[in-house]
């Protein structure tokens, strides 16, 4: 019997791998001879770095960037031969910010572009990058200047970094540009569908939460409008105006792919290869709810089995009680590994939580047994 497990993390707990061995072991107690392959999951957010770097044999490295507010930050990255796997938010996050700090006109992408540089040192060539929970809205402009994208005033002279300087954006000198670049691939995670512009734009959006007023949202808008109209790039693509307008940048400068964060996990990690001869696919997060169904990594785990025509079950922290909709979209059964009343503290210490979810798999699949005699 081969089961494939492929769990996505559970948030404040297990990591993804924790979480895959840990089911893998109660599977094991229930049928000792079977061949269990564990996979890292994500969906191109927070944990991807660690899960793909991890599960891919790579290692992290720690390199100082300017954060969103231009003062210094560790931002951590995986290597993985050549292929780099960066989260944007490690350099130019939402939570990097605090207070007055909080302002979209000033923020700045300029340490993403600095981890790229780091990355290319170390020889890397390939780019996994999600962009999920920016700081900014700067159209990607600081990523550029860091990466030697001379971003020109009338006066020849560079603009401040944040998306209020791309108003006096007047014209864009690549003499500079950071050679190695032209020989690298960029696979950008990206969930939104948002265009660069509009009413459904970045700045109309996602401005809100990261500190713009309406008199900020109308400055910001013009500002990246004026700087598709310079850079000549296509501000109506689906997934321009994702992390502020990072997604245009990435897909007009760096010849980026924008894609589904978990279909790209999906694809690197090559579990349709895995799976392809499995019995059972194992799946899983920290919560199970409607929302599951919304993208989340389970269900794209789910979508890709249902296609090889596999069973799937799913393991979770806790399930609500709309939990059923996955049913619906992939997931056979689903199972809570919850055993006994205790505290949320408790639940979510890493030894507990991998304790309970090997003991519920374990007698999930004494059920199997069952059913296979």
């Amino acid at each position: 019997m081969k089961i494939v497990f492929a769990i996505d993390s559970f948030k404040g707990s297990l990591s993804s791998l924790e979480a895959g061995n840990a089911a893998a072991e109660g599977a094991k107690r229930a049928f000792p001879d079977a061949e269990c392959v564990v996979r890292p999951l994500a969906d191109g957010g927070e944990g991807t770095v660690e899960a793909l770097a991890a599960g891919l044999g790579g290692g992290l490295r720690t390199v100082t960037v300017t954060g969103p507010a231009g003062r210094p930050t560790d931002a951590v990255y995986g290597i993985v031969g050549e292929t780099a796997i960066l989260e944007m938010a490690q350099a130019a996050g939402i939570t990097l910010v605090s207070g007055a700090e909080k302002n979209p006109l000033h923020t700045t992408t300029f340490g993403v572009g600095e981890m790229i540089r780091d990355a290319l040192a170390h020889g890397c060539r390939r780019f996994i990058v999600g962009i999920g929970g920016s700081a900014t809205n700067d159209g990607g402009a600081g990523m550029l200047q860091a990466l030697g994208f001379r971003l020109l005033d009338k006066a020849g002279q560079e603009i401040p970094r944040g998306g209020e300087g791309l108003v006096r954006l007047d014209r864009i000198d690549r003499a500079a540009v950071l050679p190695e670049l032209e020989t690298c691939a960029f696979r950008v995670a990206c969930d939104v569908t948002n265009p660069l512009c509009g009413a459904m734009g970045a700045s109309a959006v996602f401005g809100p939460q990261k500190g713009a007023t309406p008199e900020m949202v109308a400055t910001l808008d013009a500002a990246l409008a004026h700087f598709a109209e310079v850079s000549g790039g296509e501000p109506e693509a689906a997934g321009a105006g994702a992390a502020g307008g990072l997604g245009f940048a990435f897909r007009t400068f760096l010849g980026g792919e924008l894609k589904r964060g978990v279909d790209i996990v999906l694809e690197e990690t090559r579990l349709a290869e895995a799976i392809q001869d499995a019995h059972l696919v194992v799946t899983g997060e920290g919560r199970l709810d409607a929302q599951t169904v919304m993208g989340k990594a389970p269900i794209g785990v789910a979508h890709l089995a249902k296609r090889l025509g596999k069973r799937v079950i799913a393991f979770s922290g806790c399930v609500t009680s709309d939990a059923g909709a996955v049913n619906e979209h992939g997931i056979d059964a689903f199972f809570p590994i919850l055993r006994e009343v205790t505290t949320l503290e408790t639940a979510l210490e890493k030894g507990h939580a991998a304790a309970n979810l090997a003991a519920t798999a374990e007698q999930v699949f004494r059920c199997f047994r069952l059913g296979a005699h």
